[in-house]
C-alpha cells in the first residue's frame, strides 16, 4: 500500500528537495531573468514589485516540471548511492514499488499545472498586460528618468529632458515625424508633463514656455500648449485579447465565432462566384473578393493559434509525468547523491532537449505548415517512449 513507511518517506524527500527547487529556480528565473529586462526597458520598482505576483503563475508551467525532475534525480539518486535500492531489492521488493511515489508525484504535478492553466494562469497574464497597459503614464515617466528619453523606430516621435522632478519634466525637447520619417516638428520649453488618454490612445505632451520650428523652417512659440500623439502600437494592441490570455472555454468560444466569420466569408464569396461574366468583371467585385480571401486566411491562422494553445497546456502539463518517467531510472543507475552531480547528470540534458523543442515546436505550428499535434507534442512523445524505454530496462536489471 501507499501508506507504507518506505511510501511516505521517498514521497516526504521529494517533497522537501522539490519544494526547495521550486522556489529556488523560480526566484531565479524572475531576479535574473524577467526582473532584469524590465528594469532595463524602464520600469520602475513599484510597477515591478506589482507585477511579480502576476508574473509566477506564468513561470510555474516551466519549472514545475523542471523541478519535478531534478528532485527525482536528487531523491533516487541519493537512494542508489547510499545503496538503499540494493538493500531494498535485496529484500524481494520490487523496484516498481521504490518509484511509485515519483510517479504519483508526477500525476499530481501535471494535474496541478493543469489546473493553474484553467483559470489562473490565463487570468494573471490579463493582469500584468493591463496593469502595463494602464499604467502607461508611470511606464514613460520611468523611461525619462532612466534614459532621459524615449525614442523607439515604431514611435512617430521622441522626447528627451534635462531632468523629471516627480511629474514636471525639465526643460523637454519634443520631436515628430512625418510619414516619410522627415522631422516635421522640433519643440523646446522649460517644463512640461506627460498624460496619457487610454480611452481616445493618445500620449498628451503638455509644454509650458515652448518654442520650435516647423517642418519648413518657420518658428513659432506659446506659452502653453497640449501636443496630442498617438500611443504606441504595442500598448493600443496589450487590450486585445490573446490566446495565452483566455481560459479554455474563452478559446473554444472565440474558434466558434471565427469559424462563424469563415463561414459567411465563404457563403459570399460563393455568391460572387456565381455572378454573370459581365457583373464579376466590374473593377469592384475583384477587389473585394481578394479582400474577403484575407480575412478568411487571417481568420484560420487565428484559428490555429488558439489550437496550438489548446494543445500546448496540456502538454506541458504532462512534462512533469514524462520526466519521472525518465527520471527514476537515470537517477537511479548514475548513484550520484549530491546536487551538483544530479543537475549535471539528468536534469541538465533532458531540460536542454526538452524545452528547445517544445519552444520550436509550438513555434513551427503556429505557421500552420506542419502537423500541428506532433509539433506541440512531439517533445512530449520522445521524453515518454525514452522514459518507458528507461523503465523497462530498470525492470529487467
Amino acid at each position: 500500500m501507499f501508506g507504507s513507511i518506505l511510501h511516505r518517506m521517498i514521497l516526504w524527500e521529494l517533497l522537501k528537495v522539490f519544494v526547495m527547487s521550486l522556489i529556488g529556480i523560480t526566484g531565479i528565473l524572475l531576479m535574473a531573468g524577467i526582473v532584469a529586462e524590465a528594469s532595463q526597458q524602464g520600469l520602475g520598482p513599484t510597477q515591478i514589485l506589482a507585477a511579480i505576483p502576476l508574473l509566477i503563475p506564468s513561470t510555474l508551467p516551466y519549472t514545475i516540471p523542471a523541478t519535478t525532475l531534478f528532485a527525482t534525480c536528487v531523491v533516487y539518486g541519493r537512494l542508489a548511492a547510499d545503496n538503499e535500492i540494493l538493500a531494498i531489492r535485496s529484500a524481494g521488493v520490487n523496484i516498481l514499488k521504490v518509484v511509485k511515489p515519483g510517479i504519483y508525484l508526477g500525476i499530481v504535478m501535471s494535474g496541478v499545472t493543469m489546473g493553474l492553466y484553467y483559470r489562473i494562469i490565463p487570468y494573471t497574464h490579463m493582469l500584468l498586460r493591463s496593469l502595463i497597459f494602464n499604467d502607461a503614464e508611470e511606464l514613460m515617466y520611468s523611461m525619462l528618468k532612466k534614459n532621459n528619453s524615449i525614442s523607439h523606430s515604431t514611435m512617430s516621435y521622441s522626447m528627451f529632458v534635462a531632468g523629471v522632478k516627480g511629474k514636471k519634466l525639465i526643460s523637454p525637447v519634443f520631436k515628430h515625424r512625418n510619414k516619410a520619417g522627415e522631422i516635421d516638428l522640433v519643440v523646446q520649453a522649460r517644463e512640461g508633463d506627460l498624460r496619457v488618454d487610454v480611452a481616445h490612445k493618445l500620449l498628451l505632451v503638455h509644454m509650458k514656455h515652448c518654442t520650435g520650428t516647423m517642418g519648413d523652417g518657420s518658428p513659432f512659440d506659446f506659452e502653453d500648449k497640449v501636443w496630442d500623439v498617438d500611443l504606441p502600437d504595442d500598448w493600443i494592441k496589450m487590450k486585445e485579447r490573446r490566446a495565452r490570455d483566455m481560459t479554455w472555454q474563452e478559446m473554444l468560444e472565440k474558434k466558434r465565432e471565427l469559424q462563424a466569420l469563415i463561414d459567411r466569408d465563404n457563403e459570399e464569396l460563393g455568391m460572387y462566384a456565381k455572378l454573370p461574366a459581365a457583373s464579376a468583371a466590374i473593377a469592384e467585385v475583384p477587389k473585394h473578393m481578394g479582400s474577403l480571401k484575407d480575412r478568411i486566411n487571417f481568420n484560420r491562422s487565428q484559428i490555429v493559434v488558439l489550437d496550438v494553445e489548446l494543445n500546448m497546456r496540456p502538454s506541458l502539463s504532462l512534462g512533469c509525468l514524462c520526466f519521472i518517467l525518465a527520471g527514476c531510472p537515470v537517477g537511479i543507475w548514475f548513484s550520484r547523491s549530491d546536487y551538483l552531480s544530479s543537475f549535471i547528470t539528468c536534469f541538465l540534458p533532458i531540460v536542454f532537449i526538452y524545452y528547445p523543442l517544445v519552444l520550436c515546436g509550438t513555434g513551427m505550428a503556429k505557421e500552420g505548415r506542419h502537423n500541428l499535434f506532433l509539433m506541440v507534442w512531439g517533445a512530449d512523445i520522445l521524453m515518454g517512449v525514452i522514459g518507458v524505454i528507461l523503465f523497462w530496462r530498470l525492470m529487467r536489471n
